[in-house]
């Protein structure tokens, strides 16, 4: 299939010196039309008979030595353009990478390596003659391999020397920039000593030996690891995982952020270090280089455990055996632009594809799959019980209704939140707080006329940001100066409305300005590695409070940490969203979570204005049984996921009239075309009528059978008659609402 070619597969004849050396997958160079194009090898087939065969074109040229896609990561492409309605150039495009379509320019190194071993004569001889150079023959005898020459601590004339003598060799090859390598240059593969593991516990064995027998079977199967909070289901992971190395299988293991990346590899590189294996990591955050390397190392058979985010469940793995997903509620899992594709779902289907097991891991699993286990199609294991039996944190409710009668100054952090911290600083122990807004403050408004300063392409206020005097849209980019008069009355009575993480943080540092807190959002990721800074100097005890969004919520595990405070519970709570009440439980689980993971006991403090609320009632009592059954028979009730299948169609254009038109229009057409295939609620306008200058309206279809619904979508969206100025898409099984 050409790349430009629009999804249009054409067929081509294998030139003789290319025999045996084409195979499904492999990138190469073909003639499209007057031009030459690059394609991917989708199948292999003798030359037909048929007449028009012998106006077929050769091959022009293979791009790689091996292929950079695997025969199951063809059939996964297929599946996706089918269940989610997108055009099967775009799915291709998605799963290869530009950096592999494209190449790199490769970079070359040098290494050296002992040429000869000398006798004990020649080697007495050569420490009398030249003492530096027969302690560079000493060096790379000990290393026993070819070393970076960049990294001998020798100077380039004793290198050389050694080099011109014939006793060492220079050789040439092409770097490889792989992401957070740590192995050191010259160490032979596997020999290194892996760190012991700690004793499983029960719940624990039971729960890998369960994952193992699944392996053994060497057929699909999903578990949901079903564990709380520091109970150590990264431990499960590791000794699946080191099964499948063991016995030639290669792995996948996905986590729903880039930031957690360097922590997930470092601890896997430090408990594997014994396997005879390279551990490559992929995310969408590295150079061109590291990103290119690492996928045809997996391309290779070289590397056989990627690590990374989202977009690596389609690298080029042989022989894959397992494929963990840690975190799997994470809505970061969901593409938010065609194909709107999950990881999740497209892990557990590759899994399907290649006869491997997926584990899908949760402290909070999203009702998705705790409902598939429930009905028997993934198996379900759990564990209750923490780490050496450490007890969970308690929760303690604050009605901030309450507190803001009795508030002098400040009302971001109650009393309870203030003073508990103050507890911590005064016993050297460490806090987290979390706020699900960035920015100083949500908007600004005039009292006296009402007005809130919006963005002018969104139907969204914009957030003020305090650091540089800057109002922006955290929907479209947009920026303009702070307003310090109403554009609509001309008062300058301008106030600010909610805060953000900006405006946390200076009442913080006003609160405790002794104290060492830091700030992770968005805004202050904007340096390449500075999560990884921010995090290391945290772990090293030389950060008291830090203070962030979601991104702190997942996976990190700090011992020194005794307090969590949630600063606004309700963020998440109060949106036009069937899924609102399922995040807030897992939000305030996951975040909770954080603290009491090591010897010291920890606490929760969470502030809220509706404290007898449902989801943070639940999480209170830590009862995730008791919430799923409750929110499974509330999305009964109203026939939402999982009970069936919704898809999501948006259209947007300049056009408010317009777009109105068309989708009440296609609403029509497809009640008369569709009839009895799905249920059809809409056209109405989105919950954020405006992004960009485009108006926005959307119509929701509940079905039961997903890909029958896609497949008689796509075919009706190709019949009807659609402006050229209205852009549609659609989003099957949709996260996003808004």
């Amino acid at each position: 299939m050409p790349f430009d070619a629009g999804g249009k597969r054409y067929t081509y004849r294998v030139p003789a010196e290319l025999a045996g050396k084409i195979a499904p997958g492999s990138l190469m160079r073909v003639p499209l039309g007057a031009r030459v194009n690059d394609g991917v090898v989708w199948r292999l087939g003798a030359v037909p008979a048929a007449a028009w065969a012998k106006k077929v074109r050769d091959v022009a040229e293979l791009r790689c030595g091996v292929p950079v896609l695997t025969p199951d990561a063809l059939k996964l492409c297929e599946w996706i353009s089918a269940y989610y309605a997108a055009p099967l150039n775009s799915v291709l495009l998605t799963l290869l990478p530009s950096v592999v379509r494209r190449g790199v320019r490769p970079v070359a190194e040098k290494r050296v390596a002992l040429a000869r071993e000398l006798s004990p004569e020649a080697l007495e001889k050569l420490r009398r003659r030249a003492k530096k150079q027969a302690a560079l023959y000493d060096f790379l005898a000990e290393k026993k391999g070819a070393v970076l020459r960049s990294a001998l601590p020798f100077s380039a004339a004793v290198v050389d020397a050694l080099v011109l003598a014939g006793i060492a060799e220079e050789s040439v090859s092409e770097k490889m920039r792989l992401a957070y390598d740590d192995e050191f240059e010259g160490g032979a593969r596997g020999t290194a000593v892996a760190a012991l593991p700690p004793e499983l516990n029960a719940e624990q064995r039971a729960a890998l030996d369960a994952i193992c027998a699944s392996i053994d079977e060497k057929k699909y199967r999903t578990h949901l690891l079903h564990g709380v909070t520091g109970s150590g289901k990264t431990e499960v992971y590791i000794g699946a995982v080191r099964k499948v190395l063991a016995e030639g299988g290669s792995a996948i293991f996905l986590v729903p952020e880039v930031a957690l990346t360097p922590q997930t590899s470092s601890r896997l590189r430090e408990r594997l270090a014994d396997c005879a294996t390279r551990i490559v990591v992929w995310h969408s955050n590295l150079s061109s280089g590291e990103r290119h390397n690492a996928w045809m190392a997996a391309a290779k058979g070289e590397a056989r455990l990627l690590i990374g985010a989202r977009s690596a469940i389609f690298a080029p793995m042989r022989n894959l055996r397992l494929i963990v997903v840690d975190e799997e509620h994470e809505p970061s899992f969901k593409q938010s632009e065609t194909p709107f594709y999950h990881g999740r779902d497209v892990a557990v289907f590759r899994a399907h594809l290649c006869g491997a097991v997926c584990v899908l891991g949760s402290a909070t699993p999203s009702l998705e799959s705790f409902y598939n286990a429930k009905i028997g199609k993934y198996a379900l294991n759990r564990i209750e019980k923490r780490v050496d039996d450490r007890a969970f944190p308690p929760m303690k409710i604050v009605d901030m209704r309450r507190e803001m009668l009795h508030a002098e100054g400040q009302t971001t952090f109650s009393r309870p939140l203030a003073d508990a911290l103050r507890e911590r600083l005064e016993r050297r122990e460490q806090s987290i707080l979390f706020l699900n807004r960035r920015g100083y403050s949500r908007a600004l408004i005039c009292p006296d006329c009402g007005h809130v300063i919006a963005c002018p392409h969104c139907s969204a206020p914009l957030t003020y940001h305090r650091a540089d005097e800057l109002l922006r849209c955290h929907l479209c980019g947009h920026v303009e100066p702070a307003a310090t008069r109403c554009p609509a009355c001309g008062s300058a009575n301008i106030r600010r409305r909610g805060f953000g993480t900006q405006r946390a943080e200076e009442i913080l540092k006003h609160l405790f300005p002794d104290a060492v807190s830091v700030r992770l959002d968005a805004d202050a990721m904007a340096k390449k590695n500075e999560f990884r800074k921010i995090l290391g100097d945290f772990r090293a005890g030389k950060i008291d409070i830090l203070l962030g969004t979601q991104m702190i919520a997942k996976g990190l595990d700090f011992p020194r940490v005794t307090l969590v405070g949630i600063l606004d519970a309700d963020l998440s709570l109060h949106v036009p969203d069937f899924r609102a009440a399922e995040r807030t439980f897992q939000l305030l689980v996951q975040v909770a979570g954080r603290a009491g993971r090591g010897d010291l006991a920890g606490e929760v403090i969470v502030q809220t204005f509706t404290p007898s609320a449902a989801p943070i009632q639940f999480a209170k009592r830590a009862d995730f049984d008791e919430f799923l059954e409750d929110e499974l028979e509330r999305r009964r009730e109203f026939g939402y996921p999982p009970l069936r299948h919704v898809i999501r169609h948006v259209f947007r254009g300049n056009d408010a009239l317009r777009v109105e038109e068309t989708a009440e229009r296609w609403a029509e057409f497809l009640e008369n075309a569709a009839a009895g295939l799905f249920e059809i609620r809409g056209p109405a306008p989105c919950p954020t009528e405006k992004i960009q200058d485009n108006y926005r309206i959307h119509v929701w279809y509940f079905c039961e059978n997903v890909v029958r619904a896609s497949a008689r979508l796509t075919e009706l969206r190709a019949a009807f008659p659609q402006p050229e100025d209205v852009i549609d898409v659609i989003d099957v099984d949709p996260i996003d609402v808004g």
